[in-house]
């Protein structure tokens, strides 16, 4: 208990601004690659898919903050919505990678893409799903939806990671290793919520 407090107090000292310059960097790496001719032969695509598989790491880390304060004891629940506003970035220009440098704005090709392949058709409903997530992620918002409505309007969380998790599934050939093991960490997460829901209705 006393290093869960020392951590505690540590973790109090840290701004949120800190998280999202760290954030941040993998992005501004990613630049610096692309301009160096560090992204192999094909530089769209790379882009492309390391921006959307950090928008899924941030997706899971986001995920992972409610059971592991209930867990660990520790108090990172401030963190959370730099983490939501980092993956809504990370995924969103994901998106615009795709649509300006891949697709190149052809919208008939696009709408194409999005009603005749899966993997399109659910990355975009996993987008559409973390857009109001990221209109709400501030004071004003809040008070306006009130606790309650923001908290089960935020719910759209788990839409978006099982979105993004089958994405990832279906966007590669074959069945990968490493697809799976996000998707297997994303079906846990929402099966421990699930159980923790369960617990709490059967003491009422």
């Amino acid at each position: 208990m006393a290093i869960v407090d020392l951590l505690n107090g540590a973790l109090r000292r840290i701004p949120t601004w800190v998280l999202y310059i760290g954030g941040i960097m993998p992005a501004i790496w990613l630049l610096v690659l692309l301009l160096n001719g560090g992204l192999g032969v094909d530089p769209v695509k790379v882009l492309e898919h390391r921006a959307g598989k950090i928008g899924l790491q941030f997706l899971i880390a986001g995920l992972v903050v409610t059971p592991l304060c209930r867990i660990t004891g520790l108090k990172l629940i401030k963190f959370r919505r730099a983490i939501g506003l980092l993956t809504f970035f990370y995924i969103a220009l994901h998106l615009m990678i795709w649509l300006a440098l891949d697709i190149q704005f052809y919208w008939g090709e696009i709408w194409t893409d999005i009603l005749k392949r899966p993997y399109i058709t659910i990355g975009m409903i996993g987008f559409l799903a973390m857009l109001p997530l990221a209109l709400t992620s501030n004071n004003a918002s809040i008070k306006r939806i009130g606790v309650v409505g923001w908290r089960k309007l935020h719910k759209l969380t788990y839409l978006a990671a099982i979105a993004g998790a089958l994405h990832y599934v279906w966007l590669v050939k074959g069945w990968q290793v490493e697809p799976l093991i996000y998707m297997g960490g994303v079906v846990l997460l929402l099966a421990m919520r699930i159980r923790v829901k369960r617990r709490r209705v059967a003491r009422i």
